[in-house]
């Protein structure tokens, strides 16, 4: 139990009580790092619904809340292009780009730093090949990024045998990159960077409830296998959050 005391002090805000003494890269002058991934421009990208003519999740809200809640069984019915086109947007949309310093997005983050990347375990969406892929938020578009011999079973094994992780149309995956939110608020970026990923979470839920499907929050997984699985470094970049997504029978 003293083992839990002590890691509450996580939970607490007694450094931001200091924040305005803390040396940070933004005080120090270093360049803010980019508002997602590095890519290949010449990669296999595939261009999402645009926001404007996404027809779906038109839900009223009152009904969404009270509908929302943690679904584990899913049908074999497919998600559509467009669906998949709504929750990515719901969940790291950009609404604007201001002056090249911030992206306001569809969701909340500490100082509008959005230190996350978004990886998709691709199976069953409609014109869409079963595979990995990540959502690139300034282009509205998915980045292929490699097919996986029994993609299935392995990220099931990945997230310790939780097996509707895999067997639903689609894995929502979001990784870290803790430097985005660092650099501006050093030692205070850990407690709302986990704050953040609740918030991109809980859109897909009310996201997913609107197009008549479910999602459930995974943070019960193997860091390294995880890592592994989406061929990220594990130190600059790491898995932090998964959410299966599937429509559910009614």
């Amino acid at each position: 139990m003293n083992d839990c005391k002590k890691r509450r002090e996580f939970l607490k805000s007694t450094l931001w009580e200091m924040r305005s003494d803390m040396p940070t890269d933004q005080k120090k002058g270093l360049s803010r790092p980019p508002f997602e991934k590095p890519f290949d421009k010449n990669g296999r990208i595939i261009p999402l619904i645009p926001v404007g003519d996404i027809q779906v999740g038109d839900m009223p809200l009152k009904e969404v809340i009270s509908k929302r809640r943690s679904r584990r069984k899913f049908t074999d019915d497919p998600i559509t292009l467009e669906e998949l086109s709504f929750m990515l947007w719901s969940t790291q949309g950009i609404r604007e780009v201001y002056r090249d310093m911030v992206t306001f997005r569809t969701v909340p983050s500490a100082g509008s730093r959005h230190p996350f990347e978004t990886y998709l375990a691709v199976h069953n969406v409609e014109g869409l090949e079963p595979a990995l892929y990540r959502y690139l938020p300034l282009e509205h578009s998915l980045l292929f990024i490699k097919k996986i011999e029994n993609m299935k079973d392995k990220i099931v094994e990945a997230t310790l045998n939780q097996h509707f992780v895999g067997y639903c149309a689609v894995t929502f995956i979001w990784t870290a990159i803790p430097y985005r939110t660092e650099w501006r608020y050093s030692l205070t970026s850990h407690k709302v960077i986990a704050i953040d990923i609740g918030h991109v979470c809980q859109n897909l839920y009310l996201a997913s409830e609107a197009l008549g499907a479910g999602t459930c929050a995974i943070a019960a997984y193997s860091q390294k296998k995880m890592d592994e699985f989406l061929g990220v470094d594990g130190e600059e970049e790491f898995t932090i959050y998964l959410a299966p997504v599937g429509k559910i029978a009614e």
